[in-house]
């Protein structure tokens, strides 16, 4: 039987795609980035309209000890989170869930999150909501799960400050984003899954997005003397701030950091979204220092 000139990207022996590093389908048993059949994602159903997703590493994160799906964060030391523009707040104040995508620096998809509540406590408790977030890969497989508790922003409260806790898909804590006690600006703890503190986060006293200019939030070594990343809360456009909470932010760290401690640290992207840049009822809560 002929099979015709043999064309790119295809085995003509077997008649199937042929393997490509840091792509699907995946290579045969015993080689690098090889995965178990009902492992193996089926489809791209978390892919928009444009987007293109980031290559798959070759080599799956469990032969490392990586938690599924985290494969991905081993090649980025960036990360750009969008959030999806939603018509019904704009127009009506009317509080949905919201919505992310995750990308690299070069605009390829990683991530989509999603958050998890229901329409009372979305409307009734606003931006200080507890919530559950969850995180999927562009083939809609789910590969973290942030949980807030309900807790306090006020720095008079400072036995009950925001905490996020980061999961992986089965369950087993990755790390802990804990706010510190402080009377003028943001502070935050990244830490481990032992509860050790790996890094500081410090935002300004002013959260406030003025003449087009970025926010900015130092992400800096434990003793708090070297700045090691940054996360930016990014000018989005007039329009956009004023009628929407449909906020963009980058977040940067070392490249070589604990795959764990990049997880946290795209985790407190979300916190700080909902503390500070959050609208209810499309009122800016963007505030100065931590008296609200």
């Amino acid at each position: 039987m002929s099979y015709g000139p043999p064309q790119p990207g295809f085995n003509i022996q077997t008649q199937q795609p042929a393997y490509q590093p840091g792509g699907y389908p995946y290579p045969p048993p015993n080689q690098p980035g090889y995965m178990p059949q009902n492992l193996q994602p089926q489809g791209m159903s978390m892919m928009g309209p444009g987007e293109v997703a980031m290559p798959m590493p070759t080599i799956p994160g469990s032969v490392v000890g990586i938690p599924p799906g985290l494969e991905y964060l081993t090649q980025v030391d960036q990360l750009l989170v969008k959030q999806k523009r939603e018509l019904l707040e704009a127009f009506i104040g009317f509080e949905t869930k919201n919505r992310y995508s995750v990308k690299n620096s070069l605009g390829q998809k990683i991530y989509s999150a999603k958050e998890d509540t229901d329409c009372c406590t979305r409307n009734c408790c606003g931006p200080v909501r507890p919530f559950d977030l969850d995180i999927y890969d562009n083939f809609n497989r789910r590969v973290l799960t942030l949980n807030r508790p309900l807790r306090c922003t006020s720095c008079l409260f400072f036995c009950c400050l925001q905490k996020l806790t980061v999961h992986d898909n089965f369950g087993n804590v990755l790390g802990y984003l804990t706010q510190q006690w402080s009377l003028f600006k943001p502070v935050f703890k990244v830490k481990n899954a032992n509860h050790e503190t790996v890094l500081r986060i410090e935002g300004p006293v002013c959260t406030f997005s003025l003449c087009g200019s970025d926010v900015k939030f130092k992400v800096l070594s434990r003793d708090g003397t070297v700045q090691v990343g940054t996360i930016s809360k990014q000018w989005s456009g007039l329009l956009t701030e004023l009628l929407t909470d449909a906020d963009h932010f980058n977040v940067s760290f070392p490249m070589d950091l604990d795959v764990n401690i990049k997880a946290v640290l795209l985790g407190a992207v979300f916190l700080i979204d909902f503390m500070f840049f959050e609208k209810q009822g499309n009122k800016e809560r963007d505030r100065i220092g931590m008296f609200d």
